[in-house]
């Protein structure tokens, strides 16, 4: 009994002895300075310093210095353009493709084929250059009797069209395109040259 007593009394004097939290008049995340500090400052343990070797630093120094040198007395390597060098295979003299000789009546054919395509094309040119100068001729009479109705509408007719361009147009094609035509995917195999420097 007296026992349990002694050690309600120690208790008591323990507690009394830790600092009670006393009512904060401030916001309620404030606490009293008299309440235990949930977070203390901790310190982190000081690093310890490594012992540098000054002779080992200093080859160091030495090897890269050595290395700026060396890499400023070499001429950078230039990367070839492969596209542009032809191979020696196909630039040998004996590579010569002969062709096999026409007859006469071929030859023939082939001049009177050639006279009748430039005679076609220079009237076609023709052609065109007319029917251009005609169209730029009825438009300058158009103009001309549109200033003579109403000034108005000849500079609305004569204003620049800021739409016009970009002009972008298809074709022509060699061969036209197949409707429904649904291309293969092909195989690439990369064999370019990786270079380092």
């Amino acid at each position: 009994m007296l026992a349990a007593v002694g050690r309600g009394l120690r208790g008591a004097r323990l507690s009394s002895w830790l600092p009670q939290a006393a009512p904060s008049r401030g916001s309620h995340w404030q606490t009293s300075l008299l309440t235990a500090r949930a977070s203390l400052p901790a310190r982190a343990q000081p690093k310890k310093k490594k012992k540098v070797d000054v002779k080992k630093e200093q080859a160091q120094k030495d090897r890269m210095k050595k290395k700026i040198r060396k890499l400023e007395k070499a001429a950078p390597e230039m990367i070839p353009i492969e596209d542009f060098i032809t191979p020696l295979k196909y630039s040998e003299s004996n590579r010569v493709r002969t062709l096999p000789p026409l007859s006469f009546e071929e030859t023939e054919r082939r001049v009177l084929l050639m006279k009748k395509w430039c005679l076609f094309k220079q009237n076609q040119d023709k052609a065109e250059k007319a029917a251009i100068q005609a169209l730029v001729e009825a438009q300058q009479e158009a103009l001309k009797e549109l200033r003579l109705e109403s000034e108005e509408l000849y500079q609305a007719a004569v204003r620049r069209d800021e739409g016009l361009f970009p002009f972008e147009r298809d074709g022509p094609d060699y061969t036209p395109p197949l409707p429904g035509y649904d291309p293969p995917e092909g195989k690439c195999v990369d064999i370019t040259k990786v270079y380092t420097q």
